[in-house]
C-alpha cells in the first residue's frame, strides 16, 4: 500500500525529504527567461502550459533529494529555460551525468548553449527508454520533472508516468511538482492517484510560497511492478 505523507511547515518529515543544500540564485528566472517562456507559451500553450519559469526556491525543493555522493545519472524532463537545470548542476558539482529531455526545440537550443556540460536531447519524454538506451543506459538514479501535468490528457499522463517507472532504478527517486491553486482540480487529483499506484512511497512537500504561483513537490520512491 502506498504511503502518501504531507509535511507541515516547520516539520522535516521522513528521510525521503530534502537535505539542506540550498542552491543560490542564478540567472535562470531572469526577465529575459520570462520573456522567452511567455513567448513559447503563446506559441504552444499545451506543451509549455505556464507563463513563467519556476523560481529558485522551487528548484531547491525539487532537486533536494539528489544523491550527495557517487556519480548518479540524473534525467530532467521538460527543463524549459533551465530553472531546475541550474540547481541540478549545482548539486552534482561535476559528478555523474545530467541528461535533459525537452520537446521544445527553442528551449533545447538555448539550454544547450547555456549548459554545455548537460546532454540536451530534443525528444518526447514518453520515449525515455529509447533515449537512455541510445546512450548506453538502462536506468536513471533520479528523474526530475518540470512537465506540465495539468495540460495533459489522461492517456498522455499515464504514458509519461509509465515511461518514468520503466527506467527509474529501484533505489532511485522521482520528483515533480504541481501548483497549489490547482491541487483539487481533476488533472491534479488524477496525477496524485497515478503516483500512488506507481510508487510505494509518495511524499508531498511543503508549499513553496515564494514561487509564482505557489507550488509543492511530490517526492516518489520505490516504483511498483505495475
Amino acid at each position: 500500500m502506498t504511503a502518501i505523507v504531507c509535511t507541515k511547515p516547520g516539520v522535516t518529515g521522513p528521510a525521503l525529504l530534502p537535505h539542506n543544500n540550498a542552491v543560490p540564485s542564478s540567472p535562470t528566472g531572469s526577465g529575459a527567461d520570462r520573456v522567452v517562456f511567455l513567448r513559447e507559451f503563446v506559441r504552444s500553450p499545451f506543451t509549455v502550459a505556464a507563463v513563467a519559469p519556476s523560481g529558485v526556491p522551487l528548484a531547491n525543493a525539487i532537486t533536494a533529494t539528489l544523491p550527495r555522493t557517487g556519480a548518479p545519472l540524473v534525467v530532467e524532463l521538460g527543463p524549459g529555460t533551465g530553472a531546475f537545470t541550474a540547481a541540478i548542476q549545482q548539486r552534482l558539482g561535476g559528478r555523474g551525468q545530467h541528461l535533459a529531455i525537452e520537446i521544445n526545440e527553442r528551449f533545447a537550443g538555448s539550454l544547450a548553449d547555456r549548459y554545455p556540460q548537460v546532454d540536451v536531447v530534443v525528444a518526447d519524454a514518453r520515449n525515455l527508454r529509447d533515449v537512455l538506451a541510445h546512450r548506453g543506459h538502462q536506468s536513471a538514479d533520479m528523474i526530475v520533472s518540470g512537465l506540465p501535468w495539468a495540460a495533459f490528457a489522461p492517456d498522455r499522463q499515464n504514458d509519461l508516468l509509465d515511461a518514468v517507472t520503466d527506467v527509474l532504478a529501484p533505489h532511485g527517486a522521482f520528483t515533480t511538482f504541481a501548483y497549489t491553486h490547482t491541487r483539487w482540480l481533476p488533472p491534479a487529483r488524477r496525477l496524485r492517484r497515478s503516483l500512488s499506484t506507481r510508487f510505494e512511497e509518495v511524499t508531498i512537500g511543503q508549499t513553496v510560497w515564494a514561487n509564482t504561483p505557489p507550488a509543492f513537490v511530490y517526492y516518489c520512491r520505490r516504483p511498483t511492478s505495475e
